[in-house]
């Protein structure tokens, strides 16, 4: 087996100098990034939210089958007047 090498630390750290004085790292409460703040959910709540949605689904989903439905419609009818002629 042959030796290991020795490993030389990374040379990206540096080194703090009189003049930059060590910054404790705090989160902030309110993230500034835009994105919302964690909110814990009970498992209760989780499956009624995702009830909620699928109810949205299934209803944008009915208005869109009704739309194509009317569409069927008039084609149908459009079909029915080229047959007879």
């Amino acid at each position: 087996m042959p030796p290991k090498k020795a490993v030389s630390p990374a040379p990206a750290q540096r080194t703090l100098s009189a003049a930059e004085p060590e910054r404790p790292s705090t989160a902030p409460t309110a993230p500034s990034s835009g994105r919302k703040p964690w909110i814990k959910r009970t498992p209760v709540e989780v499956m009624l939210e995702q009830i909620g949605k699928q109810e949205d689904r299934v209803a944008a989903m009915r208005e869109e089958l009704a739309k194509e439905e009317r569409e069927l419609q008039k084609l149908q009818k459009a079909k029915t007047v080229l047959e007879s002629l």
